[in-house]
């Protein structure tokens, strides 16, 4: 049997190997930790558009869902009335974080996202935290979305998705977010503002969204990285470059360079070892 037929069996039967969950949503936390990993192995050999690939894609979307929601549980503080959208864009980060995920990484998938959710929700409180003119047709547009939420949180029962929200409105899920995030365009808070608790007594604002740079704990192993990366030869620092710089995918990886995805997964599970191992020796 050769490489090619036995990839191509992996990628017939792959669907087969993925249990059926009834209601991802409520999948705990440790279950879905341990199911997550089954459903990015498959992810890696289906190809991308087709039922199967879509199914372990939005699976894994559904199952880490928590994950959202305990990252926006730091942002408690920003109010009830924020916490829908802090969750909607929180998703956002969610899905980046699977799409961008790879197990060659050896890290937790759960580690890897929630970095990713937190940014989006920071980057979505960065660009919407002053009052500013909102143009006439985000206007228009955050009116006909509160008229669409309201409509299919009753005819639903819960709170509408984005895509839910655009096939209604006829709009582009870019679009819905972006309506979204003009109705928080009118208000504005001070860093300094004192906020009063009973568990937290009075502290600022500010207080709850500047955290520690951990990234500053990474300077010296750059400085270690940096000679074993110009010993990797051209193919292999190219590589690295478009997985951890670029952020392409192993497939998009793959079409680059005019060679198959498990191939480039080979390569780069190599690379990686090599770049450990010398990391190790040198500490």
């Amino acid at each position: 049997m050769t490489a090619t037929t036995s990839l191509h069996e992996d990628v017939v039967h792959a669907a087969d190997r993925l249990p059926e969950v009834a209601d991802p949503q409520k999948v705990a936390p440790r279950d879905a930790r341990s199911m997550s990993k089954l459903f990015f192995e498959q992810l890696a050999v289906l190809e991308e558009g087709t039922c199967e690939y879509q199914y372990a894609r939005n699976t894994l979307i559904e199952m880490n869902m928590s994950l959202v929601r305990y990252a926006a549980g730091r942002f408690r503080s920003r109010g009830a009335d924020q916490m829908e959208d802090i969750v909607q864009v929180g998703m956002i980060g969610l899905i980046k974080a699977i799409d961008r995920f790879e197990l060659s990484r050896e890290v937790e998938f759960t580690s890897f996202a929630v970095p990713y959710i937190v940014g989006e929700i920071k980057r979505f409180f960065r660009d919407t935290s002053w009052a500013v003119h909102v143009p006439r047709r985000l206007q228009e547009a955050r009116v006909e979305l509160a008229r669409a939420t309201d409509e299919l949180r009753s005819r639903l029962g819960r709170t509408p998705t984005v895509r839910e929200l655009a096939e209604l409105m006829n709009l582009s899920q870019d679009e819905v977010i972006e309506a979204r995030l003009a109705a928080n365009g009118y208000n504005s808070s001070s860093l300094d503002a004192a906020i009063n608790g009973e568990e937290t007594g009075e502290t600022a604002l500010a207080d709850f969204i500047g955290t520690e740079d951990t990234a500053m704990e990474l300077v010296e192993d750059f400085h270690a990285l940096a000679p074993l990366l110009a010993e990797l030869a051209e193919r292999d620092r190219r590589i690295i470059h478009m997985r951890f710089v670029e952020e392409l995918t192993q497939a998009q990886i793959a079409e680059h360079l005019g060679c198959s995805q498990m191939h480039v997964s080979r390569l780069l599970s190599r690379t990686l070892a090599r770049l450990r191992q010398g990391m190790l020796t040198t500490n």
